[in-house]
């Protein structure tokens, strides 16, 4: 007969069989809360350095290509790339900085942008990754509150010209010399290096900075990776600030290497695509530092994202990852020379940063050849993973779910008291363990808001966990619409439309309303050579969902304000929808 035997959390059950007790493999292990641990499947934690990790890569693959830089026409092995990162971490000590000075970097992708990373760790500098569409205001406000020393940049990216802004918050660059710049705007930065080209008025051009360090410098960086601790603080990365100035996440050493050697095993891929940006954790931790811990290949297609390079790159150089958020591979998956380029290769993935829709997650499967794409999870004030899909989930899990707690990591669901809620109730995401922030820099009131006594990160994020461990995201405590007294998560009325065969795209918000207090907004992008009004829509969802979840608004665009990330900024768009709603053009 069979026996179960149920925990608090946990119900195990065990066969007995014709007098033979045995103990068959774990059949099932059954959530009561919602409440869950990452299974470490025999796998510890590295207690590990960024330089470790790549001086370990290094011994064993030397001469297998690290990273290809596709629009550059830039690859280095192994070897040339720790040649390089050694030479320019001689060359930062040579400029009176100090472990824990902050050293920001403003740019697109680029090889340049891959050495300072690499190179800061090494030197036990702290990397501040600054957003590239930055303008002078954020610029400002982020090298004064992170008190940078030392500050990398790109001289140009289409419609901005970064030395030209940052004269304009420091214009005594104009009359200063090459590290000896005094502003006082930001009294702190005494140094501007270009990535490319030659150096301008007041700053080092790189390859002045990668010939300065001398033996003594070397002889400094190789002794500095005993003083380097794992958990040293290693990078900050500001959020988005959509709700006020942005606060600086601080992350170390131990966050980021695991967090992307964890992914990487997940992964087990070769040659990874990369069309998401390094200055953000998808591409610096979730790209280049899980292709480094596991001696892979990083293959970046260009400066920022463009769907013919990234397709041109999965063809040319024989990619078995690609990396996007869902708008990235709808563009790919729409971009008229799609059928000229070869898939075979692709294997796996990961797509993030937004709920995929189950029509796009099948075309990657079957179009791009990626039968076994993830989905994953996190924050950056999570560095950033936490829940993943595994590559051989069945599709439906992977289109619902943002799959289960990652190794050695911790997740529960709890209410507005703080209580864990029951599995299958809604409740906030929180997570605790090792990769969790150390928290906002100098921002410890904001730090306490969000990691509680109990050492619990509360992600603001809504969620759903299953008997299984597998999460599902209905959306951000911020975005819920509250529609007379109902709560809507706008992530359920995308889902559904998502199923109408002429809507490529769509994003749900909430605008103001006299009566009902809010209403649902659906703005929509149709594929090419559809058409479709209103009614259409009100048709199509008829007996097919909850009326409340019917938006009672509907307008049609081209494109969506973005984020350099690929994320559709919401609050942008619930603006826009309001202001037009004001308008009478609703």
């Amino acid at each position: 007969m069979n026996k179960i035997f149920i925990g608090q959390n946990v119900k195990r059950i065990f066969l007995v069989h014709s007098n033979k007790t045995f103990l068959k493999k774990r059949l099932c292990s059954v959530l009561i809360q919602s409440y869950d641990h990452g299974s470490t499947s025999n796998k510890k934690l590295l207690s590990k350095t960024i330089g470790t990790l790549l001086d370990e890569a290094t011994e064993k693959f030397p001469e297998k290509e690290a990273v290809i830089f596709c629009n550059d026409k830039k690859r280095k092995t192994y070897s040339q790339l720790h040649k390089k990162v050694d030479d320019l971490a001689a060359g930062l000590l040579t400029l009176n900085l100090t472990p824990g000075d902050r050293v920001g970097i403003w740019g697109q992708n680029n090889m340049e942008w891959l050495l300072v990373f690499l190179a800061c760790a090494k030197a036990g500098l702290i990397l501040v990754n600054v957003n590239p569409a930055y303008k002078s205001k954020e610029l400002h406000f982020a090298l004064n509150k992170v008190e940078m020393k030392a500050l990398f940049l790109m001289p140009k990216f289409k419609t901005s010209d970064y030395y030209e802004i940052l004269s304009n918050v420091v214009p005594e660059i104009n009359n200063s010399l090459a590290g000896d710049l005094n502003a006082k705007s930001v009294p702190s930065l005494r140094y501007v290096i270009m990535t490319e080209g030659p150096a301008k008025q007041g700053t080092f051009s790189f390859d002045e900075l990668l010939s300065m360090g001398g033996f003594q410098q070397r002889q400094m960086v190789f002794s500095l990776k005993k003083k380097i601790q794992f958990d040293s603080l290693v990078n900050i990365q500001f959020t988005s600030g959509t709700t006020g100035f942005p606060k600086g996440v601080t992350l170390t050493h131990h966050n980021l290497v695991n967090n992307g050697y964890i992914v990487g095993h997940n992964l087990n891929t070769e040659r990874t695509c990369i069309p998401v940006p390094l200055y953000h954790c998808f591409g610096m931790v979730l790209g280049s530092l899980a292709c480094i811990s596991h001696g892979k290949t990083q293959v970046f297609p260009g400066r920022g994202f463009d769907a013919k390079s990234t397709l041109e790159a999965i063809h040319s150089e024989k990619c078995t990852a690609i990396y996007g958020t869902p708008v990235m591979f709808i563009d790919m998956l729409n971009h008229p020379e799609f059928k000229n380029y070869n898939f075979s290769s692709l294997r796996t993935g990961i797509m993030a940063g937004s709920p995929c829709p189950v029509e796009i997650m099948n075309q990657v499967v079957d179009r791009m050849n990626c039968s076994e794409m993830t989905i994953v999870y996190g924050l950056t004030e999570t560095s950033p993973a936490t829940n993943m899909t595994a590559r051989d989930d069945p599709i439906d899990l992977r289109v619902s779910t943002i799959g289960k707690i990652i190794p050695h990591m911790e997740v529960k669901l709890v209410d507005e008291s703080g209580e864990v809620v029951p599995v299958g109730v809604k409740g906030e995401l929180c997570y605790r363990g090792h990769c969790i922030m150390q928290g906002y820099w100098g921002e410890d009131k904001k730090t306490k808001e969000v990691i509680d006594q109990n050492n619990w990160f509360h992600t603001g994020d809504i969620g759903v966990i299953d008997e299984n461990g597998y999460c599902k995201v209905i959306g951000r405590l911020k975005d819920m619409i509250i529609r007379g007294g109902t709560n809507i998560y706008p992530v359920e009325v995308e889902q559904f439309l998502y199923s109408h065969p002429a809507i490529e795209d769509v994003q749900v918000v909430g605008v103001p309303d006299y009566r009902m207090g809010e209403e649902v907004c659906a703005v929509i992008r149709l594929k090419t050579g559809s058409s479709l009004t209103a009614d259409d829509i009100k048709v199509f969802c008829k007996d097919k969902v909850s009326h409340y979840k019917v938006p009672r608004y509907f307008h049609f665009v081209t494109e969506y304000p973005m984020t350099v990330t690929g994320k559709v900024k919401k609050n942008e768009l619930r603006e826009s929808m309001t202001k037009l709603l004001k308008e009478g053009r609703l």
